[in-house]
């Protein structure tokens, strides 16, 4: 079967000559830039969204540095604070997907990502001035600015990365999400314990974020034809698109969006469970985290961070590995796309049930085996990103950024349900069969999410990504299903 990019010359002069369009000789090309700039602003929205999980340890517990303020919120107050974020997050998951596609992503995540930022500086000021309230309701508007982000970066990822990249482009870019968690929640202890005091953590993190946003601002683009150093070989490498006929590929100038055939297409809606289930599963570690280690680990501020962060850390790192072993597959054509994405979903979703299972029966005397299940749990969740995560874009690549949109909507009210899950469940905190009980239905939830999507998901892009007035046409995103389907 043929590959439409190979590495060799050979192939690449048969590229050309089949599909009118040659992969630039250039190792390094913009592209990659905006796949640098969208890595560091997710590894910034990720640092701005998980540096309460930490901070919030040492506001309610001020012995590592007794020179700055303590509040005394019950526990079922600290859940909604960690879960607050979401509130406003799930909102505006929808809006920023249809906002993007209708007016490019670029300044929509530049201006939740600044704001955001902003905010987070502000959080000890209105923590001091109106205690959990003020923080609850700080937290809800950063979650609105940060609900622009995940939809757009689809977008981005949908015009930015050609369709022989899409995985390792798309895999490398959300890997940012993985450094800014692991490096938020390792520098976190540190910060705390020096003379700068817990509110450090926002003033870093809130920090590094505004110094991105100017950069972003400069550097990106919504689209290869609105960046002004690319070349024009660059350009049609990326905005080329296997179409079913030799016609001239049209871009349309707006498209209605299909909510009817999106929310009863049946590939779509497993792909929502499947993302549910990982978001259940994964907020409820990075949500939790810190506080299992510190009751049932018996880990100190600084070890509790450092070790929160490791998984994270592996996490990051898989993402490397599992783009090696996709591109290692895309060297034999007898695997399909669809086995490439049913196979990394699988090690994402069901390999950290595993753990999750085995996190349940952990304890004070085996602190070293709970942090490598732990390592382990998180670490595997990174082959999603070949798995649902890039699914978006193979069903439609025309509407990724509304997709997204949508899946991350529902995902993220698991956000929102799981640590107040932990709150009701968990009682107290030092009891580890209470937590026994969040780890097996964190676990139930991975398997019930993946079983769905390996067998009734689906990578052709779907009839409904194709506007009927363009139909027999062809645009810039229009797909041979064939040609899809025989890709990995």
């Amino acid at each position: 079967m043929k590959k439409p990019y190979d590495m060799n010359v050979m192939d690449k002069s048969k590229e050309a000559a089949s599909t009118g369009v040659r992969k630039p000789d250039s190792i390094f090309g913009v592209r990659h830039v905006q796949c640098a700039l969208i890595f560091f602003g997710l590894a910034v929205a990720y640092g701005l969204r998980v540096n309460m999980s930490v901070a919030i340890v040492v506001m309610t517990d001020n012995s590592t540095n007794p020179n700055y303020p303590e509040y005394k919120w019950e526990e079922r107050a600290r859940s909604v604070i960690l879960s607050s974020f979401f509130w406003g997050y799930v909102c505006t998951q929808i809006p920023a997907g249809q906002l993007a596609q209708r007016f490019g992503a670029k300044l929509v995540v530049f201006w939740g990502l600044t704001i955001c930022s902003v905010l987070a500086i502000l959080t000890p000021v209105c923590a001091q001035i109106g205690g959990s309230p003020l923080v609850i309701t700080l937290r809800v508007i950063q979650g609105l600015c940060q609900g622009t982000v995940f939809p757009s970066t689809h977008t981005l990822v949908a015009k930015w990365a050609p369709l022989s990249e899409r995985g390792r482009l798309g895999t490398l870019s959300y890997s940012g999400a993985q450094l800014g968690t692991a490096l938020m929640l390792c520098v976190s202890g540190e910060l705390a314990s020096s003379t700068m005091g817990w509110p450090s953590i926002f003033y870093f993190s809130g920090g590094i974020g505004c110094v991105w946003a100017v950069l972003w601002f400069f550097f990106a683009s919504s689209s290869p034809s609105e960046n002004r150093f690319i070349s024009e070989e660059e350009k049609n490498y990326i905005e080329w698109k296997p179409t079913d006929t030799d016609g001239e590929v049209k871009t349309p100038q707006k498209l209605s969006t299909p909510w009817i055939s999106i929310f009863t297409s049946l590939p779509f809606l497993v792909l929502l469970c499947s993302h549910c289930a990982n978001n259940w599963g994964f907020w409820t570690l990075l949500t939790e985290m810190p506080t299992y280690m510190k009751n049932i680990l018996e880990l100190d501020i600084k070890k509790n961070a450092v070790l929160s962060s490791l998984p994270y850390w592996g996490m990051f790192a898989m993402c490397y590995v599992f783009v090696f072993i996709a591109e290692l597959l895309n060297k034999y054509p007898c695997m399909s796309l669809a086995f490439s994405r049913k196979f990394f979903n699988s090690i994402g979703l069901w390999v950290p049930m595993v753990g999750l299972i085995g996190m349940g029966y952990m304890s004070r005397d085996n602190v070293n085996l709970a942090v490598v299940l732990l390592t382990l749990t998180v670490g595997m969740n990174a082959a999603c990103y070949l798995g649902f995560q890039m699914n978006h874009i193979d069903l439609s690549p025309n509407y990724a950024g509304t997709l997204m949109g949508i899946t991350n909507c529902a995902a993220n009210i698991m956000s929102i349900i799981a640590p107040l899950l932990v709150g009701f469940i968990v009682t107290d905190e030092t009891d580890p069969t209470q937590w026994r009980i969040i780890f097996f239905i964190a676990a139930g939830v991975y398997l019930v999410g993946n079983t769905l999507f390996i067998t009734f998901g689906k990578v052709q892009p779907q009839s409904w990504n194709e506007p009927k007035e363009n139909a027999n046409n062809g645009h810039i995103y229009s797909q041979n299903p064939a040609q899809i389907e025989s890709r990995y």
